[in-house]
């Protein structure tokens, strides 16, 4: 039985992601495809990877986490260190973004403190022109 393959094409327009993207991931070890003369063809394997990528992508996660986790999966052992390295993975993410909400949060509060600050000026200015 033959495995199904994709071309770049076919791949690219399956995840809704440039050719380019596929090249950066490609560029980066993520996925390999094998070459027919200048064609790339991708392999489940491939897809699957991809697939991962940008799933970690969505996440935000670096690519670098991203290698790792893609590497957990495709290495030998049991699930349970994989899930208990990828659990680790997400509560370290999820720390690093709850403490840059509350950045943001803050920011933001500056912003409107600012605002105020200069709508009641402005209101101020406007009086004493009257």
């Amino acid at each position: 039985m033959t495995q199904r393959t994709w071309s770049i094409s076919e791949l690219a327009q399956e995840f809704n992601i440039t050719p380019r993207t596929l090249r950066f991931y490609e560029d980066h070890g993520i996925i390999n495809p094998r070459r027919e003369g200048q064609k790339r063809i991708y392999t489940q394997k491939d897809k699957t990877r991809l697939k991962l990528a940008l799933r970690g992508k969505r996440l935000g996660f670096q690519l670098a986490d991203i290698s790792s986790l893609i590497d957990m999966y495709d290495g030998p052992g049991s699930t349970a260190p994989q899930l208990k390295q990828y659990i680790a993975m997400l509560n370290r993410h999820k720390e690093q973004l709850e403490s840059q909400k509350r950045d943001l949060e803050a920011i933001l509060q500056e912003i409107h403190n600012q605002e105020e600050h200069c709508i009641g000026l402005l209101k101020k200015h406007e009086q004493s022109q009257c």
